[in-house]
């Protein structure tokens, strides 16, 4: 098995401050459908930055940044740096449609990678990815410079990157990466929502 986190410590503010992992999908919160879906690939759940509504819930535990206000390159330092394995899985708190196989399927490349990342027209999808603990010391150093691009990382470490073409055998790319960023991205969840994984 292997380590997987959810990154929720962001501030949401184009969605009003919004808990988007409390948003329905198909009846269902998001944090519910991510802790049930990683809860088949890992058998360590982190919720990184997450409060409160994150628990109880047995399967997970919380784990803070320990550098503070430095976005999503702190998130998944933390989550690295706790992991109970050498590999973890991050995602996004927003992301409602990501499915095991595909998670598992990512997992498995990093066997060969110190990340793996999905890559699609829209570009990389670094809060959907696998790191490995070998990122530590580059994220540090990022970090330390405070150059907190996620992507400027992949210049750092030893990356696979999963085309357009491989994520399709796992589902519509669209749907699997989706992601609420704004009331606007949830209103088009209804339209993949019909689709198949």
């Amino acid at each position: 098995m292997s380590s997987a986190a959810i990154l929720a410590g962001g501030r949401a503010t184009r969605f009003g401050g919004r808990d988007k992992g409390a948003l329905l999908v198909d009846g269902q919160s998001i944090r519910d459908r991510q802790i049930l879906m990683l809860s088949r690939v890992a058998d360590d759940i982190m919720i990184v930055g997450g409060g409160p509504a994150w628990l109880p819930h047995p399967l997970v535990r919380l784990v803070a940044d320990r550098f503070q206000n430095c976005g999503p390159l702190g998130g998944v330092h933390a989550a690295i740096a706790n992991a109970a394995h050498d590999t973890v899985f991050v995602a996004a708190c927003d992301m409602p449609f990501l499915t095991a196989p595909f998670v598992a399927h990512l997992l498995d490349l990093a066997r060969h990678a110190d990340a793996v990342l999905p890559r699609t027209e829209r570009g990389y999808h670094p809060l959907a990815a696998v790191y490995t603990r070998a990122c530590l010391d580059a994220i540090e150093r990022r970090i330390a410079r405070h150059e907190l691009k996620m992507t400027a990382l992949l210049d750092d470490v030893r990356v696979r990157v999963v085309e357009s073409e491989e994520i399709e055998k796992f589902g519509d790319r669209h749907r699997l990466l989706a992601n609420v960023n704004t009331p606007a991205d949830y209103a088009g969840l209804e339209a993949l929502q019909g689709h198949k994984p």
